[in-house]
């Protein structure tokens, strides 16, 4: 593909099984982040198109919770096959609103189809118990659905993470209402009319947009919902848990994170360079579980700083259409401000840029950026840049590696780089982290859960765990 794409998306808002445009409705630019051109105008949700949305659930989960397993996951099935059949225009989509490049896009829509078809087994096997009594008597133990669901995904991985709160929960037979991205619609609402078509009922599955703070407010401050799904910032997760404390919902928070890798001086360090710096600037380094702090054993501390900064000046930067694009724009402007004081912060304190620093030309691009020497108290060091930005330091020993990688209030990610088996044991045991790497980024599939601890998180979405989030239990006592 070219450089240059239309953006064909038909941008709606779908309550109770109706599409709805901008009639009588506010609408917001979408922005193209390549360009900073506005490619499309976005109608937001009213406080009566939400009243609308929590009558359909209210209404639909009774009827979606009554199917069998096997209805609801043939329809989810199908939903699967639509949306790989329209993976090419979604990704296409997905890149002209968020930045990333074409091949990761289609990469995130593949692995939102492959969510669907995971869960669509997986609700088959809701288990529970039976325990022996006297005879005449039994006592039971059921899994049934939560209910209503409110799910507030993100801009950095928008169809995927939006499906990863959809998928478990039409699995459990639970409904849900999806409060999807503003900076992303298009191709989020591509995913969801994949769902419609499928035949998956309009009030089981419902998507809006808008003002963030008023819907949140208004679904969570409904008792028709029973749970709240959440991933983004620690900030607004906390403010989402306060608010849901008044109806008692149940939470699942994926949160912020700043992941440490501990680079040990007996990994083979020409292919750890190789796979740390492709993994930092992924998605311009807008990942919750990216690379993001280095800690380096001396030794091999200054080759890993040249290799790193070497690599790092390589990377090939513009349009996510652009084939040979290996790290897009940045997905918002506001971050470019953010980076920039956080580099001339580092470096008063005695940092040293080792590569890029600046911004880009045109459009919301920034420099991938390494910097050397970063001294703890940077505040690089103490808040994700959620950016293409890398920050390196030596440490001398293994437990001056594991203190700093667990000092932050964050536990999301963390990776290590080591060839001593023994220490993989260490490290895996002594980090805190609800997700580890150890030799490898690949931390995310669909069969296990990903989560955090501390104030990353509580909660696991993907796996068995993810489906056991929208699911409660009944003890049941027979006599």
């Amino acid at each position: 593909m070219t450089d240059t794409a239309t953006y064909d998306a038909d941008l709606q808002l779908f309550i109770a099984g109706e599409w709805r445009g901008g009639e009588a409705r506010e609408a917001r630019p979408v922005f193209n982040p390549a360009t900073a051109d506005t490619i499309a105008e976005l109608p937001v949700a009213t406080a009566a198109d939400l009243d609308e949305a929590l009558a359909a659930a209210e209404r639909g989960w009774p009827l979606w919770r009554a199917k069998s397993f096997d209805e609801r996951a043939a329809l989810m099935h199908k939903a699967a096959g639509l949306i790989r059949e329209r993976a090419d225009h979604i990704a296409t989509l997905l890149t002209l609103e968020q930045g990333k490049p074409l091949a990761e896009a289609r990469g995130e829509v593949l692995s939102a189809a492959g969510l669907f078809d995971y869960f669509a087994e997986q609700g088959k096997r809701i288990e529970g118990r039976v325990l022996q009594r006297p005879a005449g008597q039994r006592a039971m133990v059921l899994k049934q659905p939560v209910g209503p669901v409110a799910a507030f995904s993100p801009w950095n991985f928008p169809v995927n993470l939006m499906v990863k709160k959809i998928a478990p929960a039409l699995a459990a037979g639970c409904v849900v209402i999806a409060k999807a991205p503003e900076e992303t619609p298009g191709c989020t609402s591509a995913i969801m009319r994949c769902i419609a078509d499928a035949g998956i009922p309009g009030d089981a599955a419902q998507l809006v947009y808008g003002n963030p703070d008023m819907i949140s407010r208004h679904l969570l401050g409904s008792p028709v919902i029973r749970k709240v799904s959440f991933t983004g910032s620690t900030a607004v997760g906390k403010h989402l848990m306060k608010l849901a404390a008044d109806n008692v919902q149940r939470i699942t928070m994926e949160l912020g994170g700043h992941a440490p890798v501990l680079i040990f001086d007996d990994c083979d360090l020409d292919a750890t360079l190789d796979r740390v710096v492709a993994q930092k600037f992924r998605n311009a380094g807008q990942v919750c579980v990216s690379p993001t702090r280095f800690y380096v054993q001396q030794g091999i501390y200054d080759a890993f700083v040249k290799g790193f900064a070497e690599r790092t000046a390589k990377v090939r930067v513009g349009s996510g259409l652009d084939a040979n694009t290996q790290m897009g724009p940045l997905a918002n402007e506001r971050r470019i401000p953010a980076l920039e004081a956080m580099i001339a912060d580092a470096t008063a304190r005695g940092a040293r840029v080792v590569a890029g620093g600046g911004r880009g030309e045109g459009g919301y691009f920034f420099q991938p950026t390494a910097l050397a020497d970063v001294p703890v108290d940077a505040d690089a060091m103490n808040h994700e840049p959620f950016g293409p930005m890398a920050l390196i330091r030596p440490f001398a020993t293994e437990e001056d590696a594991l203190e700093q990688a667990n000092r932050l209030p964050y536990g999301l990610a963390a990776f290590a780089f080591t060839e001593n088996g023994r220490r993989i044991n260490r490290i895996a045991d002594g980090i805190e982290s609800g997700m580890v790497g150890i030799n490898s980024f690949v931390i995310s599939s669909h069969d296990m859960p990903f989560g955090g601890i501390k104030q990353s998180g509580f909660g696991s979405e993907s796996g068995p765990e993810g489906l056991d989030g929208y699911l409660v239990t009944k003890a049941v006592h027979i006599y």
